[in-house]
């Protein structure tokens, strides 16, 4: 996929630019690029004008500050917006890109038609979980990049799927990340905040997507919140990563949520 790019402060992002009509946005997960929406992007596209960045440090996208927060990540892809003069996108966020989908939909609700959360949570992380990017931002300045990504990247897949030839190709994705965007993406999900008031206010139509074998987050945390205008959808042999485990499952649920704004 070929990717343009604007330059913003803290930050040159790059992007996917694919296909015509209403905008949505597809923000990947931690140590991830567009490259993870690969197998989604040419279908969407052919209804839809699909747009996939690359978050700062992340694939071909730059960082030039450290210490980045959430609510930072959301202001870079707000920019994005500016840039590209998007008035309404519908955004879906992987993970990570979850838990900016939600601090964008705090901030900037007004230009949102919906949004959805893949793969994520609006929960914070727990005195564990702190401690455990604590431990991998000590592994990326003392290893590297590498071993850390060898050591995560086969837990985002179901145990099923693991020995799949995509499970090296998404290796290969988390290895373009710089360490400056590895520990900044790490620091921001540690100190990010409980969002679920969020889901529970938002009149917007949203989906909250789930992996039937996620290890890193479980449905029950994902369906945090019930209410008439979110949709709660499982999807089958996947794990954390359905884009790339089972992505015609995961194209067809997306379809049918745009369907309805």
């Amino acid at each position: 996929m070929k990717t343009k790019s604007v330059t913003l402060p803290d930050a040159t992002i790059a992007y996917v630019d694919q296909g015509e009509g209403n905008a949505i946005i597809l923000l990947h997960g931690f140590c991830g690029s567009s490259g993870y929406w690969e197998k989604v992007i040419p279908e969407l596209s052919e209804s839809y004008r699909v747009i996939a960045p690359d978050l700062p440090g992340h694939g071909e996208s730059s960082i030039d500050k450290e210490n980045f927060s959430i609510e930072d990540y959301a202001d870079i892809i707000k920019g994005l917006l500016n840039q590209l003069n998007l008035q309404k996108v519908t955004m879906f966020g992987h993970s990570l890109g979850g838990y900016i989908t939600l601090a964008f939909a705090e901030k900037y609700s007004n230009q949102l038609n919906g949004f959805s959360l893949v793969h994520s949570t609006a929960y914070p992380d727990s005195k564990e979980a702190k401690k455990g990017r604590e431990a991998n931002v000590d592994k990326v300045k003392n290893e590297g990049v590498k071993s850390l990504i060898d050591g995560l990247v086969p837990k985002l897949f179901s145990p099923e799927n693991v020995e799949q030839d995509y499970v090296k190709t998404a290796k290969e994705i988390g290895y373009l990340t710089s360490a400056q965007g590895t520990i900044s993406a790490l620091s921001a999900m540690k100190n990010r905040i409980d969002r679920n008031h969020v889901l529970e206010t938002t009149t917007l139509p949203v989906l909250l997507i789930a992996g039937k074998q996620d290890q890193i987050i479980p449905a029950e945390k994902t369906f945090s919140v019930s209410s008439e205008n979110i949709k709660q959808e499982i999807i089958k042999n996947s794990g954390h990563m359905s884009m790339i485990e089972n992505h015609q499952d995961l194209i067809s649920e997306i379809k049918e949520y745009l369907s309805t704004i």
